[in-house]
Order: structure tokens, then sequence, then C-alpha cells
């Protein structure tokens, strides 16, 4: 079989080229720059600059540590995340659930594997969650948590908003990013399901787990992921039960 020619715009990032974190306690996969892993050609697409696929072991989790001027939404795969930070939000973070902290000016949080400190037993298993940050299109403001349960719309099998700052999903979005020109959606898919993704100038379309097919560029397997730049409308379909995370952008980080 020939080799797919991919269109231009069309960016694909295979799962074992991302940068790798291993401390034991937690296995942290990064799409871009992070930590002590830089390059100066990977350090953001359109207003995305951190997509992390984390596994963090049981009981063990990230201490309490800073963050300013950034929108962190966190997606759990499998297990339970508890987090708590200093403006008095504290909660577990379960799959289906949205959530996102806005750093604003300033805030303090912890993020740990261990739900059974709020109550319940003691369990041994994993957490495994994608967490993305994305620019805010203002600093300094107020920081703010916000979590909402859409595990029903998820059912749908369609492209559902998870978090977003523009207007087109005032009603419809599930939580609120302080970044107009930003939008994230999920979706869960059944094989031989799919959905078209979003027009935009910059797209990124990240597969979570299980397999899909991408309409003129082939199959894409777990942590696979495709930048698009100035294209889309392109078809997803699952050929596996898959899980897949979409940001449109109409904006980019500022050279």
């Amino acid at each position: 079989m020939s080799d797919i020619v991919l269109p231009a715009g069309v960016d694909i990032r295979r799962a074992g080229e991302r940068f790798t974190s291993d401390f034991g306690w937690l296995d942290s996969k990064h799409s871009f720059s992070f930590g002590n892993h830089y390059d100066h050609r990977n350090t953001h697409h359109g207003l995305l600059l951190v997509n992390n696929d984390d596994i963090v072991d049981a009981g063990t989790g990230f201490d309490t540590h800073p963050h300013r001027d950034m929108e962190i939404v966190t997606w759990v795969l499998e297990g339970s995340l508890v987090h708590q930070d200093s403006t008095g939000h504290n909660g577990v973070i379960y799959p289906g659930l949205a959530q996102r902290m806005s750093a604003g000016r300033g805030i303090l949080h912890s993020e740990k594997n261990d739900s059974w400190r709020l109550g319940g037993e003691v369990h041994r298993d994993p957490v495994h969650f994608i967490q993305m940050w994305v620019v805010p299109d203002e600093n300094n403001i107020t920081p703010g948590y916000e979590q909402l349960e859409i595990e029903h719309e998820l059912l749908s099998g369609g492209l559902v908003p998870v978090a977003s700052g523009m207007s087109k999903h005032d009603i419809e979005a599930a939580i609120r990013i302080r970044n107009k020109y930003a939008a994230l959606y999920a979706a869960r898919l059944q094989p031989g399901q799919a959905v078209q993704l979003p027009e935009a100038p910059y797209l990124h379309l990240f597969v979570a787990r299980g397999a899909v097919t991408l309409e003129g560029a082939g199959e894409l397997a777990t942590g696979d992921a495709v930048r698009f730049t100035a294209i889309g409308g392109q078809r997803v379909i699952a050929t596996e039960p898959a899980e897949i995370l979409v940001w449109e952008m109409h904006a980019t980080i500022a050279a």
C-alpha cells in the first residue's frame, strides 16, 4: 500500500514521538515542550501550550504548587483525582466530569490520587488523565474554578463542548474558559461512529484512547495527535472504541 500524502496544514505527531517523564509514581507524556524537555520548534499549537498524558499511582500526586495566567483543563480517563486549591475549592475529578482552573493573578493547588482521604475505601488504582493548558486572553484575572458533569452528553457519540470561551457556546458549553478564541470538545465513539472536525485556523486532535481513521490521513492510535493549520472539516471515524479530544482555536500565541 502506498504512503498517504498528507494535505498541507496537517501535521501528525505519533505517540512515540512525545517527550516522556517517568518519576516512578508518575508516567507523563508531553505533546509540547514541558519541564526539563525543551524544543524551540515545539512549544505550542495555536493557543494550546500543554497537552500532558499523565498516569499517577495511588496515594501519590502533585503537591501544592503555583500557577499564574493560565487556563488549565483536566480530563480524567480512568480513576479519580483529588483537586485542592488556595481559593478554597476542592473535589474529586472523575471520567465524564469537566473541570477548569483559572490561575489568573496567582493560585496554589494540588492534585492527588487519594480520594479515600475524603471518605470511602482505600484503592490501588492509578488515575489516568489529560491535562491541557491554554493562555487566557486577559492576564491578572481573579483565580477561579469550575466543574460540571457531562457524562450524559457524551453518550451521544458526537463532539461535546467541554470547555469554551467562544460566544457560540454560551448556552451549551460545559464550563467557561477565559479565552474567547478557544474551545475544547470530547467525543466517545464506538466502532463505525464518526464526527466531523470544526473549521478553524488552528485545530488540535488528540486520540486519548482507542483507534480512529482521519479522513485523508489514515489511521491514528492511542496517544497520536494531529495539528491542523488553516484546514478543517475532516471526518474522524472510530475503528475501535475511542475517546478523542479536539481543540478549536481562532488565534495563536504571538511569537
